[in-house]
């Protein structure tokens, strides 16, 4: 029998720590990042069904009609999150990786810079949306999609990140309630 939350209401056990399913790589994808892996959490069943309902239990009151998920590990927490709402799904993606016309960004990064492209026809104006990513870490990539949804004419109502490295405030760039399931203070 599983350990994993009732997913019906969202309320995932609070005395499971999901940092011990998380492993950190140093220096990767560059010198001087530690990067925090969370292929470790995804596959125990339990810790990911917890995450999960920790993550649907933080942004449920939001209401949103749709989830953005930020390429491409952002794609692994809004699916899910999006099937437990009950709404949309949308996915911001790097260059070249969408059909169509799209709308992108240019934004920097803590280690060199990147775009963002969504659908142009993605968002109907005014749909509440509510952004994913998997690490808030200088906030710069949250910050962006945040932009580049507002181009599109999107309600944005909140932002989630499944790990938050709060030193790094990231936080401080972002202009809309946020939530994150796991926080760093290192």
């Amino acid at each position: 029998m599983s350990n994993a939350p009732n997913q019906t209401d969202f309320t995932p056990p609070t005395n499971i720590d999901l940092k011990k399913y998380i492993r950190t790589i140093p220096n990767y994808p560059h010198e001087g990042i530690l990067f925090y892996d969370i292929s470790t959490l995804l596959r125990n069943a339990d810790a990911w069904q917890i995450a999960s309902a920790r993550m649907a239990h933080g942004i449920a009151a939001w209401q949103p009609d749709l989830i953005a998920g930020i390429e491409s590990r952002g794609f692994v927490s809004a699916s899910p999150l999006a099937t437990a709402l009950g709404c949309g799904m949308i996915m911001i993606r790097k260059p070249g990786k969408l059909p169509g016309k799209t709308i992108s960004i240019d934004y920097d990064l803590e280690y060199g810079q990147n775009c963002i492209h969504i659908q142009e026809d993605a968002i109907k104006p005014g749909q509440r949306v509510v952004i994913i990513d998997d690490l808030l870490a200088t906030g710069g990539t949250l910050q962006a999609a945040i932009k580049l949804l507002r181009k599109t004419g999107a309600n944005i109502i909140g932002a989630a990140a499944l790990i938050e490295l709060k030193n790094l405030k990231g936080r401080e760039k972002i202009d809309v309630p946020l939530f994150s399931a796991i926080t760093y203070n290192e």
